[in-house]
C-alpha cells in the first residue's frame, strides 16, 4: 500500500478572478494569502505534549512562530528551547501533518491553565487574557533595552525599508509584516503573516533559533500597534517600536511603563513619537 504524504502548504494560493474596471471585465489569475490553523504543543522533558495554542497563520517559518510565541508568553526562554518539530502522531489527518508543531522545553516549565485544551485564537488575536499592564510585564523574559535607539531620521526610513522586503504582500496584498532593526536602520530579519502578532513571533523566533539575541533596538510594524504587540516587544527586551499606523491607548501606556520608545504614523515625511 502506498501512503501519500501531504503536501506542505505554501504562503499563497492561485485563484481565478474577474476584475471589473468601468465597463470592462478582465478575467485573470490572482493570488490569495494562505490562512491555515497551527496548533502549538509543548512537551516538558519526557512528559507527553500538551496543546498550548491554536492560531490562524500563514504557513512558512512555523518553527520560528512557535519558538517566538513561547518566549513571548513566558513559557520558555531561548536557552530552554530544546527542540521544535512537526508532530508525527499517527492519528493526524494528512491535512494536519504540517499544521501541528511540538516544542520541547527543558526545566520545570508548565503550561498554565489559560493555555490548555481549548485555547485558540484568530489571526488577529494576540496575547489574550492579559487584562492589565502589570500582568503583561510579568512575562518579560529579557532585561529592558539599554542600547542606542534609532533617531527620528532613521525612524522615517524604516517603513519603506520594510516594504521593500514584503514579497508576499506584493503578491497578495493580504499580509502584515514585522522586522527587527538596529539603531542605524539595518534590518536584521523580516517576516510576513496574515496575523500581526504572528509576524512578530516569527521575527523573534528566527533570532532565537539562529542563536542570536531576541532583543533589538527596534521592532518595525507594517500596521497599527496593539497592546499585545508592545507586550511581545517588552518580553523580548526590544528598545523601540516603529509603526505605519497608530497605537491604541493601552499600547501607549504599556510602552511608557516598559521603557519602550513608541513611534506611529511613520512615513518618509513624518513620524509621531508617543512620549
Amino acid at each position: 500500500m502506498t501512503i501519500e504524504r501531504a503536501k506542505r502548504p505554501g504562503p499563497s494560493v492561485r485563484t481565478r478572478v474577474v476584475e471589473h474596471a468601468g465597463d470592462t471585465e478582465i478575467p485573470r489569475e490572482d493570488r490569495l494569502v494562505t490562512e491555515e490553523p497551527l496548533e502549538i504543543r509543548v512537551r516538558v522533558g519526557a512528559l507527553a505534549p500538551r496543546r498550548a495554542w491554536v492560531t490562524m497563520r500563514t504557513p512558512g517559518h512555523d518553527f520560528e512562530l512557535a519558538a517566538g510565541w513561547l518566549v513571548h508568553e513566558g513559557l520558555a526562554t531561548p536557552d530552554t528551547l530544546a527542540q521544535v518539530a512537526y508532530c508525527t502522531d499517527d492519528d493526524l489527518d494528512p491535512e494536519q501533518e504540517f499544521n501541528v508543531v511540538t516544542v520541547t522545553v527543558t526545566g520545570s516549565a508548565a503550561v498554565p491553565h489559560r493555555h490548555v485544551a481549548a485555547s485558540a485564537g484568530s489571526s488577529a488575536c494576540g496575547v489574550c487574557g492579559k487584562d492589565s499592564v502589570a500582568d503583561a510585564l510579568e512575562v518579560r523574559s529579557a532585561t529592558p533595552w539599554s542600547g542606542e535607539r534609532p533617531a527620528a531620521d532613521v525612524v522615517r526610513r524604516l517603513p519603506e525599508a520594510l516594504r521593500e522586503r514584503q514579497e508576499l504582500f506584493a503578491r497578495t496584498g493580504g499580509v502584515h509584516a514585522a522586522g527587527l532593526a538596529t539603531a542605524d536602520g539595518t534590518l536584521l530579519v523580516v517576516r510576513e503573516d496574515v496575523g500581526r502578532h504572528n509576524a512578530v513571533d516569527k521575527v523573534v523566533g528566527a533570532r532565537v533559533l539562529a542563536g542570536e539575541p531576541a532583543a533589538a533596538a527596534c521592532l518595525v510594524l507594517s500596521g497599527r500597534v496593539g497592546f499585545e504587540l508592545v507586550q511581545k516587544a517588552a518580553a523580548s527586551g526590544i528598545g523601540s517600536i516603529v509603526a505605519v499606523g497608530a497605537p491604541t491607548s493601552l499600547a501607549a501606556r504599556l510602552a511608557r511603563e516598559a521603557g519602550i520608545e513608541l513611534w506611529g504614523f511613520t512615513s518618509a515625511s513624518r513620524a509621531v513619537n508617543y512620549c
